[in-house]
């Protein structure tokens, strides 16, 4: 696998949890640790059962189906054309990039995966000129796509998708119900930046989670703390997952429209939703839209967003306005 899609994966890990503990967790919460998709996940939870092994299980299980790093997966056999029976991760993660995609006017679609992998941030690379960009620009567009029984049908073979937007977050989720499962409500999911809250922290209240001023440094301040529980929130940003060519930054953000990187006025877009699936892919397409048209899609859908722009302002929709404590 090649740097540029290692650094795809890890993301931008633009939110530090604040697990609101004193230096000696409650003996009764444990936390597990590690690596998937090239990225970190930290997890908190309240049992005294060890459940690293069905964390892990569970998220090589979505990778299985939705990451287009796995070659043996759902999705990479569907971008190579081969026969494969739609699983369950597959089918609720294109149907909710169906609903995003239509209500961020396709600001959010993931048949952009040959435009990522043109300009150097997806598991492929190849030379990104204006007549490649141009000619991949004919079968990029998730309208072309549709489910017909347990299969996908794509309009034009050389379609293919990256779920990378969105994937994270759905991992988030899919840990949540499996802990859930086991009658576990207290917990923090965070894969890559992307969080699920649940239930109490180990001090008996919601979760605190704070979003990291811009910056290149890991170790920025936090630019607000937000407060909630059985709630997922996810950031996205550009000014850590980009690169430089010829004294230029080029931004991972893809717009669907050009084929080109899009480097809007928002710099951060961070949003809490229901689940954290939702919460991955309105963050994406925040940075596709702009402040903007952002906003009025925020407030007509009732999103909880934060918005970092560029001039150095801020803005927060109603929704988010209710969650801040700083």
């Amino acid at each position: 696998m090649t740097k540029t899609a290692l650094k795809f994966w890890s993301c931008i890990a633009v939110l530090c949890v604040c697990f609101a503990v004193s230096c000696r967790q409650s003996d009764s919460y444990n936390s597990i640790d590690g690596v998937i998709w090239n990225t970190t996940y930290h997890i908190t939870y309240n049992s005294d059962l060890n459940l690293t092994d069905s964390v892990i299980a569970t998220l090589r299980d979505v990778g299985r189906s939705v990451s287009a790093f796995d070659s043996t997966s759902v999705v990479s056999k569907i971008n190579r054309n081969e026969e494969v029976a739609l699983d369950s991760h597959f089918r609720k993660v294109f149907s909710k990039s169906v609903e995003i995609h239509s209500i961020t006017d396709g600001a959010f679609d993931p048949t952009i995966s040959p435009l990522i992998n043109a300009w150097g941030f997806g598991y492929a690379q190849a030379a990104a000129d204006t007549l490649a960009v141009d000619s991949l620009l004919q079968f990029v567009g998730l309208s072309k796509c549709s489910i017909d029984g347990d299969r996908l049908v794509k309009e034009d073979s050389r379609t293919t998708f990256n779920f990378s937007a969105i994937a994270k977050g759905y991992g988030c989720d899919c840990v949540a119900e499996m802990f859930r499962r086991n009658g576990i409500n207290d917990f923090l999911i965070e894969i890559g930046g992307e969080i699920v809250a649940s239930g109490r922290s180990p001090k008996g209240r919601a979760w605190n989670v704070a979003v990291q001023a811009p910056s290149d440094s890991p170790n920025a301040d936090a630019q607000i703390v937000v407060q909630f529980t059985d709630m997922a929130m996810a950031t996205s940003g550009n000014y850590r997952n980009y690169r430089q060519e010829n004294g230029r930054r080029i931004a991972h953000t893809i717009d669907p429209v050009t084929g080109r990187p899009k480097q809007t006025d928002v710099v951060s877009a961070t949003i809490v939703a229901a689940d954290c699936m939702q919460a991955d892919a309105y963050a994406t397409a925040c940075m596709v839209m702009g402040s903007q048209d952002a906003r009025h899609m925020i407030e007509a859908q009732g999103i909880a967003a934060f918005l970092i722009i560029d001039d150095g302002s801020t803005w927060s929709s109603t929704a988010f306005s209710k969650l801040t404590t700083k």
